[in-house]
Parts: structure tokens; C-alpha cells; sequence
């Protein structure tokens, strides 16, 4: 049983060089919601360094809001918007030394084509048409899931251990109370089912089944830091590996 640990990055948040090295993928941010060049740059030689698997992490425009509020875009925007964005991060991955391994939208972005198929299928051509060996990152059980697997694009179902659910299999608004979780030990139980048992419980008690083949950690939870740590300790301890989605170790 194995599972990959990513990580969203390169977001202005001191918590990266502490971070790194317990995760195992790492979606840098690609200056549209927040990063600039220098901060690329940085990040992806961190992830480097760490031996991490570095992805591209694009989003709407949208800095002031933090790529946190939907944007009436349309599906040739967001296909550009998104080819634009892969393209620079590619860019600096080049300079580097590091392969691009995969790309996960980002706030409002991802939480809109996880509905949208219009929006989901102009992610995945974006991503097929820079290289088509790129992962798409899509949320476990979503359309985004069905649009990949029509277009024959490779991707991976993500679930998200610090986060509640909707009995849909959506996330909880983060105007929501008790949308983000930030205690540790929640955190580690919540990751560990995920993996072994295959479902979450959604924030009104129902059973949410999922397959995820990564688990995500925001870099802007509160400790984020400790819950890196206790997701880790708890996973090892439960006998899952923790590989990236792309190694075949």
C-alpha cells in the first residue's frame, strides 16, 4: 500500500523549507494567484534538493483573492491561462535540472472543474498539449476524474487530509466553520482511512468513499508544518509507503 504526500508551494510561506523534506510531490505556484519568478526558481531547487516531485500549480488570475474566488472565465481562457502558467514553471524546471512531473489547479480553479466538465477538459488539453506525460491532479470521484479518463489523460485522484467534505465528495467552502483542519492527530486519522480504508466522513457524518492516489497538504494551514509531520509518523506506522505518484520504487 503506498500513497504520494504533495504539498501546494512556492506561495510566499516561510513553512516551504521546513516542508519539503516530508513530502514527496510539491505543486509550485505559478505567479497568478501568488509567486513570482525568483520565488519559481527557488522552490523548484528546494524541491530539487529534497528529491521531490515538482508540479505546476496554476490558477485564475486572481492575486488579491489568493486564486480563492471564481472567475466567469471561459474554457479557451482557462486553456490558455493554464498553458501560460505550465509554460513558466517548464521553464524553470528546464533551468534547473528537474523534470515536470504533473498539474493541479489550483483554489477555485481546481474546485471548479472538479463540477465543470467544460473547465476540466480545457485543464487536461492544456496540460496534453505542453507533454503529454503529465500527470492531471483531479479531486477523487469528480467529473474532472470522468473528463481525464475520457480524454485518455494521465491523472490522479487527490484527497485532501486537511479539509472536511460535503456528503457529495466536494469540499466544504472555506467560509464554512470547520472547513480547515488543523489539529494533528484529526489530520493523521483522517489521512490514514483515506488510504487503508478508501472513504472520508463528510462534515454531516456521511460515509464518502474515495481512491485517492495522493494526499494533499496546504502550505497556509495553520502548523502545517506539525500536521506534514504527523501524517508521516502516521502513515509509516500503518505500513503505507510514501512515493511519489510517478516512482515506480
Amino acid at each position: 500500500m503506498r500513497v504520494d504526500l504533495n504539498c501546494d508551494m512556492g506561495e510566499g510561506y516561510p513553512s516551504d523549507a521546513r516542508i519539503m523534506p516530508l513530502v514527496t510531490s510539491a505543486n509550485v505556484a505559478c505567479g497568478f494567484h501568488a509567486s513570482d519568478p525568483g520565488t519559481m526558481r527557488r522552490t523548484v531547487r528546494l524541491a530539487r534538493d529534497h528529491g521531490v516531485a515538482v508540479g505546476a500549480h496554476p490558477s485564475f488570475p486572481d492575486r488579491v483573492g489568493f486564486g480563492r474566488r471564481f472567475m466567469a472565465a471561459s474554457p479557451d481562457e482557462v486553456r490558455d491561462d493554464v498553458t501560460y502558467q505550465i509554460g513558466a514553471l517548464w521553464a524553470f524546471c528546464r533551468a534547473e535540472g528537474v523534470r515536470l512531473t504533473h498539474v493541479k489547479a489550483h483554489g477555485a480553479l481546481y474546485n471548479a472543474a472538479a463540477e465543470s466538465a467544460d473547465l476540466a477538459r480545457a485543464i487536461c488539453e492544456a496540460t496534453r498539449a505542453i507533454d503529454p506525460s503529465l500527470k492531471v491532479v483531479c479531486l477523487a470521484g469528480s467529473r474532472m476524474v470522468e473528463v481525464a479518463r475520457e480524454m485518455g489523460v494521465a491523472h490522479v485522484e487527490e484527497a485532501f487530509a486537511d479539509r472536511a467534505y460535503t456528503s457529495t465528495g466536494t469540499l466544504v467552502s472555506r467560509r464554512t466553520a470547520g472547513a480547515v483542519i488543523d489539529d494533528p492527530d484529526q489530520v493523521a486519522e483522517r489521512a490514514s482511512k483515506m488510504v487503508r480504508e478508501q472513504r472520508v466522513l463528510a462534515i454531516d457524518g456521511t460515509v464518502v468513499p474515495l481512491h485517492p492516489q495522493t494526499l494533499c497538504l496546504h502550505g497556509d494551514t495553520p502548523g502545517a508544518e506539525r500536521l506534514a509531520v504527523a501524517i508521516r509518523r502516521r502513515l509509516e506506522a500503518d505500513g503505507i509507503a510514501i512515493r511519489a505518484s510517478g516512482d515506480a520504487s
